[in-house]
């Protein structure tokens, strides 16, 4: 079990970034991982999700606010059997017991940005029977981060994905499982997991469905409408590690 996620947003400088990822896959997510009530750890590359994605992005409400981090082009991800294996003790803040080389490592991520969430509801998709137990999420992702503008907005929000996005997703060629998840701790409130076999089969087969928000007749477009998203989301990309096989 896996209800909750640890999300960690950032940037990275070019230099250094080799023995940067080296340390990251070969010490420190390792060593997260290991910990008691931790089922996995993953790290994605984010590579954006194509034209019409950036359509829809330029259309999307962004949040502006001190402090925010507008990390961008990684999301650390880790799984745990609750939310609370994450508060026991608080996870976000081992950096005083980790030693110099790993102070170094992690000082190097630009624009960090946590999030601490719970799943509310998740469906397989057909190709679940690809996704071993206790699994990270699949070789590619997609994930939303936001709020919405008011509280009306919160029972559309919630009927657009019990009534239509995630049957749809349950129909999805090239869909391992979504997870609709909400927080914590951070400065979303929302968010959602797409997992999928690959960017192609995602491409191939979600893009179409997602580019209904460039249409005002649909649903979907009203809920473009009134969410703030986090700097970057949603965020499409490939996992790094564990190493795609």
């Amino acid at each position: 079990m896996d209800q909750g996620i640890w999300a960690t947003w950032y940037d990275l400088p070019a230099e250094g970034r080799g023995d940067y990822l080296e340390w990251l896959h070969g010490t420190h997510l390792p060593m997260i991982a290991a910990r008691p009530g931790i089922a996995w750890a993953a790290h994605y590359e984010i590579t954006g999700g194509g034209v019409n994605m950036d359509k829809i992005g330029a259309r999307l409400a962004r949040a502006d606010e001190p402090g925010l981090g507008t990390g961008t082009q990684f999301v650390v991800l880790v799984g745990a059997s609750s939310p609370h294996v994450f508060f026991r003790p608080d996870i976000t803040k081992l950096e005083p017991d980790l030693n110099d080389r790993a102070r170094n490592m992690l000082g190097r991520r630009v624009g960090s940005r946590v999030c601490i969430f719970t799943e509310e509801a998740r469906i397989n998709g057909p190709e679940y029977d690809q996704h071993a137990p206790g699994a990270t999420p699949g070789p590619a992702i997609q994930m939303g981060s936001f709020r919405t503008r008011s509280l009306e907005d919160e029972y559309d929000l919630a009927a657009w994905y019990a009534q239509y996005r995630l049957p749809a997703m349950a129909r999805m060629p090239g869909c391992i499982a979504t997870r609709k998840l909400v927080s914590l701790v951070g400065w979303a409130k929302h968010s959602v997991l797409y997992e999928f076999l690959s960017l192609e089969e995602r491409e191939k087969h979600f893009q179409n469905h997602e580019s209904l928000a460039l249409d005002e007749k649909e649903w979907t477009n009203r809920i473009i409408t009134y969410t703030v998203h986090a700097p970057g989301s949603p965020s499409v990309g490939r996992r790094i590690w564990p190493a795609v096989e």
